[in-house]
């Protein structure tokens, strides 16, 4: 294991992190300060193309134990988005926030939890709780 690796093991930070993507600013600041305010460390990233860059580059500053993502974004869908990222991280845990009820067919296969908008805080909680509990090993650069 080199430098980077322990590095990104440790990851900077102490507690793994939720990846929040969405283009829409104003969401993803709300959804953020709903899920710090629960105590969560959150990186929030309005580019999903970007936000899979770096995942598979390892260029975040903390684990990443949960992804949330949008599903309608400009230059890549949330289901492209989850389906990359699926190809090296297939055990990943991944919410997917729509306002599209037919989106949901979109993610068949994909493993994913998929809520409607708009998400209550107390929903959008309850879910992350359930995804970051399901399984205590799913934690990017472990």
């Amino acid at each position: 294991m080199d430098e980077r690796d322990r590095e990104f093991e440790s990851g900077g930070h102490a507690e793994p992190a939720i990846l929040l993507i969405d283009d829409n600013a104003v969401q993803a600041a709300t959804r953020q300060t709903i899920l710090k305010r629960a105590g969560y460390y959150v990186i929030a990233v309005l580019n999903p193309q970007r936000a899979l860059e770096q995942i598979q580059n390892r260029e975040f500053p903390a684990q990443i134990k949960l992804v949330i993502t949008d599903h309608l974004m400009p230059g890549m869908m949330g289901a492209e988005f989850v389906r990359e990222l699926r190809k090296t991280h297939p055990d990943l845990p991944v919410l997917v926030i729509s306002g599209l009820e037919e989106a949901e067919d979109e993610y068949r296969d994909l493993d994913v939890l998929f809520r409607m908008k708009p998400l209550l805080p107390d929903h959008l909680l309850a879910s992350v709780h359930r995804l970051m509990t399901r399984d205590q090993g799913s934690v990017v650069g472990a």
